[in-house]
């Protein structure tokens, strides 16, 4: 009854690509509707690149490093609601095995120390539910700003004037291959993880 009340597989992994997180693909169709009666010279023009977040995530030592941190970060989590688990059950077998023995008002204090704990062990569960969210939120901020400053240098050497996101549920739904940067980013995210660091 209770041991399903909390799953931490449930909790969203990690990037939710459709809040966009570079440019939206709404800009490139406001952008192109605003430009078109004025300046169709410099629409013709703009050069456009794609990445693929969820690929720079998972081919990044950078992104590695994320997902094993908040793994670490929410199997501590998940223990601490194990515990909470195993006593919830100690009691509950306790007073179904006793149940019989037990005069009416002493089951009744049973009955509610089980429920006093129950409602201590909700409260945990959702408090830690908004510590991993948190923590995924802070971690996911980070990973975006520095994934956001390679793009903007490789945006600027490449003279692209607008880099869209591509992959599930980005709005992207078609580009040429010519366009996807993301190699170059991965490439660069690993280099800036494997020089030194200044002391």
């Amino acid at each position: 009854m209770w041991s399903k009340v909390f799953d931490f597989s449930s909790i969203r992994y990690f990037f939710d690509i459709s809040s966009g997180w570079l440019i939206l693909p709404l800009l490139l169709s406001v952008a192109s509707i605003s430009c078109a009666p004025i300046q169709k010279d410099l629409q013709s023009n703009l050069i456009v690149g794609v990445v693929d977040p969820q690929r720079i995530l998972l081919e990044t030592t950078k992104g590695k490093r994320l997902s094993e941190a908040l793994n670490a970060f929410m199997k501590d989590r998940q223990l601490l609601v194990e515990l909470e688990q195993k006593e919830l059950r100690e009691l509950e077998e306790e007073i179904r095995a006793q149940r019989t023995v037990l005069s009416e008002s002493a089951r009744a204090l049973k009955e509610e120390q089980f429920r006093q704990k129950m409602g201590g062990y909700q409260q945990k569960v959702a408090d830690l539910s908004r510590e991993v969210q948190e923590k995924q939120r802070e971690l996911q901020n980070e990973f975006r700003r520095q994934v956001g400053l390679v793009v903007t240098e490789i945006a600027k050497a490449r003279n692209l004037g607008l880099v869209l996101e591509h992959g599930p549920n980005s709005g992207t739904l078609f580009y040429e291959e010519s366009w996807d940067i993301s190699a170059e980013v991965i490439q660069a995210l690993n280099q800036k993880s494997d020089a030194p660091e200044i002391p």
